[in-house]
């Protein structure tokens, strides 16, 4: 009720901006996350029988969805952030997102869970014997539902301070494995002594546990390890005692399989057995429910619809880099069938000569799960046999510096990476069990930090082979003795780690604060880490491809970013606004604080070989600002803006790139580090806006010139208004100018319809929209002070257009988009190097290109990889290749005719073409935009606005 109270103001206030329902709607939303938010901040290191509600309780009783509570989370969080802090401490949020993360996770494994056992068990038995058939599905369902809890039980029972998506799913096939050889032989959906899918044979049968880690691309050592817990937890909860004589069971459900590394339960899933020990399983899971004060997660692998929703979890709540980070993580809804989803990866044909499902399924399909398993793969098999020191060749290039370097890196290393995986890092209450040196958390968090190491030292390596070929010289001290640069490859290293093993509690942008580096820090060496290392899994790429396009579309732009002490140097007129907002970013901690902060021990490493100043050329800030908090709007849309960014003289070498902003830059005529940079910069906000600017355009069906106006405006305001994208996302920025030049071109189109269209890009989130950073000046037309956040029409009306008018009015009606003009007297003078207007770029043609304005058809480019799978020596054919064929064996022509039936139909189609072979995640992606939306996404401006008396004002 304290919370409830200290907020109604706040409710009552922003009713209109919070959401598309009624008002009573919105206050029982509101009310649902007051108590999340008092049960799980306020009732830490409580008793069991203190812990109050949990969130399935709270669900039930405003009657809501989770993916729905999920989605007002974040605009609750941004309006009382204030009031939580006071209440709660700094570390409310990072709390919050840990639940959310899990729930994405148990999403994930649930579907994953649903689809291996599907491939393996018959869900019912075809054949009854001396029981009724509504029997024997009854006892199939109690197979799966055991095999589900007691993975549950195991997770819960292995709780880690270091919970991630790798582990859970390598327990997850430890409980297949148990399944296999314990389920009754007649409902299985293979034959194991004819099955090709258990490849691994020996003498004395198959290797089950090898065969299972081809499949699911498990280690076989980790999941001989889970698979011994998974025993261990049988025989000490369930109380079941292990066959003494493996021989006795060879003719039953181990028969024809190598019995080594397995513990067989004799009876263990007969039918009275079965009964006993899924009671035994559901109160174990009840009372450690109780205890985590965590939603059911039995309702994820029984499809359960009656909390879940409609929609994703992943990304749409509480800045969530991690859920959705993380390699294009696209979750349907979990109430969906998984066979309504179009796999997204080549497929894995698997022949058998009885033709069952298990061995013909096409492939193990691109979820979130198998990705986490493939990127796992490559560290074990490309990273890990890397030694652990620098190469002879990297330790050559650290002693050619001015003043050997090597013992500064290697301390470095140290220092940083113990602060990353380190116990604090994965929360405080947790870090009893880390430095616990008998736990096995310890020892995971050991080895994740030898990945991150060798992946840094093996890409280190690399850039200094190419910067010595152009400087034709080994001589890197410039580069080799700077600070910035180490940490930023130490975070990118780290952060693809987590990545890959999709940590709950260390998401991004946690390594930029373990690191002290910041976003525009680290968009800096995200391209040539990428391209300094050959053997990056896609899945890696396009996760640090996605950081990138979120670091420049607001995290760069955020209070506390170090491009200010950039943009301060090259916009000297810039300075006045950026000191008023406070932007400018502290130094960086230095080596030795962040140690002692830590209680790192470097053991036989070297002794600290300097205490870090900062450059006296760095810009500092007046006050603290990294300790704001960041607003991260997760984006996963199209390709890498640096990818498609000209490469000219003005891009800077590594050295520059990292040197002090007011240190003149000879490779670029003399203009300071600064100006070079912030060009450079801007150059990928200019490529990202027009990528943007293009498809919103498209969705919208505007003219060519329409998108040439709206695109020369964003150019102008980059150059001319910088200000305006100060603490901002640069979609607010799109949004108004594509509204602005609409008005100008007398256009009949709305804010409504701009926003409908919007909420179906890839990229978009409600906060974009509905919260926009504004610093009222004392002079403001609304007669408010200070800081706050507005929707996007206040906005439009009280800041943009009294901003950026002058620059609307020049094309206006009759007028051409100025491609040379010069800044208006008054206005900021443009960058030296900054991107010149011009007309639109020539951008690549997007994947998927929308290719009918009636049907939702898309067309992607076939891949190099797929292109030689389809027109092998063995395979070559006529194709007219759209997509994989309707149907099995059918020919093309066929195939075509299929697909224009289906399209000409005049009828929905619920289900989707199948267009595996040549297709990208992002064609899934798209349809799904295309069926989701609702009139209700309109609602949201529902009520009369104030763009409605700016139409004389443009």
């Amino acid at each position: 009720m304290q919370l409830f109270k200290e907020t109604k103001i706040i409710l009552l206030s922003s009713m209109s901006s919070l959401g598309s329902g009624s008002p009573e709607e919105i206050e029982r939303s509101w009310c649902a996350c007051v108590l999340y938010c008092v049960s799980k901040l306020g009732n830490a290191g409580k008793a069991k029988e203190d812990r109050g509600i949990t969130l399935r309780q709270i669900l039930r009783a405003f009657d809501l969805k989770i993916v729905d509570f999920f989605k007002e989370m974040p605009q609750f969080c941004i309006k009382v952030g204030f009031i939580l802090t006071g209440l709660y401490g700094s570390d409310w949020e990072k709390r919050l997102e840990e639940l959310q993360a899990n729930l994405v996770h148990l999403c994930s494994l649930g579907r994953h869970y649903r689809r291996a056992y599907q491939e393996l068990f018959l869900l019912n038995d075809g054949k009854p014997a001396n029981n009724s058939s509504e029997l024997n599905v009854q006892q199939a369902s109690e197979y799966y539902d055991f095999g589900w809890l007691l993975f549950l039980v195991l997770r819960n029972q292995a709780s880690s301070a270091v919970k991630n998506l790798l582990t859970s799913t390598t327990e997850l096939v430890s409980v297949l494995a148990v399944l296999i050889i314990h389920i009754p032989v007649r409902l299985r959906n293979f034959s194991i002594e004819d099955s090709s899918c258990f490849a691994k044979k020996s003498d004395k049968g198959v290797n089950l546990i090898a065969s299972l880690c081809e499949r699911y691309l498990t280690s076989e050592d980790e999941l001989s390890k889970a698979l011994q817990k998974t025993n261990i937890l049988i025989k000490d909860i369930l109380k079941k005692k292990p066959c003494s004589d493996v021989s006795e069971c060879q003719q039953g459900s181990l028969s024809f399989i190598d019995p080594e590394g397995l513990t067989f339960f004799k009876n263990f899933l007969e039918e009275d057995s079965l009964k006993s020990s899924l009671q035994v399983l559901e109160k174990e899971y009840v009372n450690g429910l109780d205890t985590k004060g965590e939603l059911d997660a039995r309702m994820f692998a029984n499809d359960e619809d009656s909390l879940l929703g409609s929609g994703s979890l992943s990304g749409g709540a509480l800045k969530l880099p991690g859920t959705k980070r993380k390699y294009d993580d696209v979750m349907a809804s979990p109430t969906k069938s998984t066979a309504s989803r179009a796999p997204m990866s080549p497929p894995r044909f698997c022949p058998s000569p009885n033709g069952n499902s298990f061995c013909n399924s096409k492939m193990a399909p691109f979820t979130p799960v198998s990705t986490a398993m493939t990127t796992a793969k490559w560290l074990r098999s490309t990273i890990s046999p890397l030694p652990s020191k620098p190469s002879g060749e990297l330790l050559r290039f650290f002693s050619a510096c001015d003043k050997d370097v090597t013992d500064d890196i290697i301390c470095r290393a140290a220092i940083i990476l113990g602060a990353i995986f380190t116990g604090s890092s994965f929360g405080e209450r947790m870090c009893t069990s880390l430095r616990n040196t008998s736990g096995m958390d310890a020892i995971w968090t050991e080895q994740r930090k030898m990945e991150a190491l060798k992946l840094y030292y093996r890409v280190l390596e690399s850039m200094c082979r190419a910067e010595s070929q152009i400087l034709s010289g080994s001589n890197l001290t410039s580069l080799l003795s700077n600070e910035r640069f180490h940490r930023c490859m130490i975070a990118c290293s780290a952060e693809l780690v987590l990545a890959t093993h999709k940590t709950v509690t260390m998401m991004f942008p946690a390594v930029l604060e373990k690191t002290g580096i910041t976003a525009f820090d680290l968009s800096k060496v995200i391209e040539s880490f990428v391209r300094h290392e050959d053997s990056l899994p896609r899945e890696l790429k396009r996760h640090l491809n996605s950081l990138e396009e979120r670091l420049l579309e607001s995290m760069a732009w955020e209070k506390g970013s170090s491009m200010y002490n950039s943009l301060i140097v090259a916009r000297p007129t810039l300075s006045a606004e950026i000191n008023r907002l406070g932007l400018l970013a502290e130094p960086m901690p230095s080596l030795d604080a962040i140690a002692v902060h830590h209680d790192i021990s470097l053991g036989g490493l070297p002794p600290l070989p300097f205490h870090k100043q900062p450059d006296k050329d760095e810009v500092r800030s007046p006050k603290r600002a990294c300790t704001e908090r960041r607003n991260v709007l997760v984006d996963n849309s199209f390709r890498s803006p640096v990818k498609d960014v000209i490469k000219s003289k003005f891009l800077p070498p590594l050295q520059s790139a990292f040197a002090s902003p007011t240190r003149p830059n000879p490779a670029a005529g003399g203009e300071t580090c600064a100006e070079t940079g912030i060009g450079v910069f801007l150059s990928k906000i200019t490529k990202l806006a027009a990528i943007r600017i293009k498809c919103l355009c498209e969705r919208l069906q505007l003219s060519q010139q329409i998108l040439e106006r709206v695109y020369s405006l964003v150019q102008q305001i980059i150059s001319q208004q910088t200000a305006l994208f100060f603490n901002r996302h640069i979609d607010q920025i799109i949004l108004c100018c594509i509204y602005g030049v609409a008005k100008i071109s007398q256009l009949a189109l709305t804010f409504k319809e701009i926003i409908f269209s919007y909420r179906k890009q890839s990229q978009c989130k409600p906060q974009v929209f509905r919260s926009v950073y504004v610093n009222w000046p004392s002079r403001s037309r609304s007669g408010k002070i200070g800081e706050d956040h507005v929707d996007i029409i206040t906005f439009y009306n009280e800041v943009f257009i009294p901003t950026v008018k002058p620059l609307l009015v020049d094309l206006g009606p009759g007028t051409s988009p100025n491609r040379n003009n010069e800044p208006k007297s008054g206005g900021d003078a443009p960058f030296p190097e900054s991107p010149r207007l011009s007309r639109f770029p020539n951008l690549p043609d997007m994947s998927p290109k929308k290719v009918s304005a009636t049907h939702n058809v898309y067309v992607s480019p076939l891949r190099s990889s797929k292109m030689d799978t389809l027109l092998s020596p063995s395979s070559k054919s006529y194709y007219a290749c759209v997509g994989e064929s309707t149907h099995a064996f059918q020919s093309p022509s066929k195939d075509l005719n299929a697909i224009n039936t289906r399209l000409n139909s005049g009828k929905k189609v619920n289900g989707r073409l199948n267009f595996d072979v040549v297709s990208d995640l992002v064609v899934a992606r798209s349809l799904s935009d295309q069926n989701g939306g609702s009139a209700a996404a309109m609602a949201v401006f529902g009520t009369k606005t104030p763009v409605k008396g700016e139409q004389q004002d443009p």
